[in-house]
């Protein structure tokens, strides 16, 4: 029996290296998003496999109660990598679960319920975050949800501030919006939560699921800002391609989280995974690369489709390409007739999210397909 929750492509991946992937027929096709921004160091990372085999042929899994070296090696590293001021760590084993962890925190160490979220945002699939994430068609089958969710406009600062009050437990939000269109939030909208939940007593998350990691030039989306949130989820990219989560908490936070706990959170193979690759990432300069490849990828764009297309935006090598078109389309025949496998956010956004190793030449030949299919 098939899986019936997914849409199943016509394309069978066998194998992938770096920003190939191969099919089972010989096939190869340019991974230019196919893998929501999962793996940021490239299919079949050296560093990466040997970590999480070595680690395997060891100790495959112990609860989280139990000190296993690794995972006390990947709390160091998370911890040193987070934005200053932040230093405790919780893993767990996907995004929307870091999420719903940030939730519950936010709620135990405020004693209030309200949350304010943002009109277009997404931040997972499981009932809590569910209920923070805007569009109708993922939430109206499970209704009713988490009550007590306000949502205010993206980029009004004005409307999260009046939102924001003493009844307020959290207010969440992307640096930049992913599934809502690659919309990328402005230094004075973050400024604006900081200041409004600092001022209530409330926490401010970051959902840096997508965008952090080096994503977007920075290790953290919201360090373009300048802004320190209280807790920053991470999932996606955090071990390179193997099921994990992680939320990041100030002391205020983790002092006063509750009780919650995950069965497999920081399970040793992915925690070896994850320290593998968070070192990479800042030991090979990923995010430094993919600052200058983003920039060269939107100017690429920008003089290959012109007026061609509405909109181009986004920051590092999270890129949206608003067509005139249907983005699903697009993406098809990017897919069939030119091997660059891409992603949609929303009915008329190409969504750009290549492995963070990305070279000039691949950026050409991504950029060279669209301009085929939409130019």
């Amino acid at each position: 029996m098939s899986d019936f929750v997914y849409s199943q492509k016509p394309i069978q991946i066998e194998s992938g290296d770096g920003l190939d992937l191969t099919d089972s027929a010989g096939t190869d096709y340019l991974d230019f998003g196919a893998s929501y921004a999962c793996v940021p160091l490239g299919h079949g990372h050296e560093a990466v496999g040997a970590a999480a085999v070595d680690q395997l042929s060891a100790l495959t899994y112990v609860q989280a109660s139990y000190p296993v070296a690794v995972r006390d090696r990947l709390y160091g590293t998370l911890a040193g990598a987070a934005p200053d001021g932040i230093d405790n760590v919780w893993l767990c084993n996907s995004g929307t679960e870091a999420v719903e962890a940030a939730l519950k925190f936010a709620r135990a160490a405020t004693g209030n319920t309200k949350i304010v979220s943002t009109m277009q945002a997404f931040h997972g699939r499981t009932m809590g975050a569910l209920a923070t994430t805007w569009k109708s068609t993922y939430k109206s089958p499970y209704e009713p949800l988490m009550p007590g969710v306000e949502f205010v406009p993206y980029n009004d600062s004005e409307a999260i501030t009046e939102a924001v009050d003493d009844d307020t437990a959290a207010v969440i939000l992307e640096p930049i919006q992913g599934e809502g269109g690659i919309n990328p939030a402005s230094a004075e909208f973050m400024t604006a939560a900081r200041e409004a939940t600092e001022e209530a007593g409330a926490a401010l998350v970051c959902d840096e699921i997508q965008t952090g990691l080096g994503r977007t030039g920075e290790l953290w989306a919201c360090e373009r800002a300048g802004v320190v949130p209280d807790m920053v989820t991470s999932a996606k990219g955090l071990a390179n391609g193997l099921p994990i989560g992680a939320t990041l908490c100030r002391d205020w936070i983790a002092e006063g989280y509750g009780d919650h706990a995950s069965t497999f959170g920081g399970n040793p193979v992915v925690a070896a995974a994850a320290e593998a690759t968070v070192s990479a990432l800042q030991e090979e300069s990923i995010p430094a690369h993919a600052d200058e490849m983003g920039t060269y990828l939107r100017e690429a764009l920008e003089a290959e489709l012109g007026d061609s297309v509405r909109d181009i935006r986004g920051d590092g090598l999270m890129v949206g390409v608003e067509v005139k078109g249907n983005a699903g389309a697009v993406a098809r025949e990017l897919a069939m007739d030119h091997r660059v496998l891409v992603l949609t956010a929303g009915r008329t956004v190409v969504r750009l999210l290549p492995p963070l190793v990305a070279t000039e030449a691949e950026i050409d030949r991504a950029v060279d397909a669209l301009g085929t299919v939409v130019g």
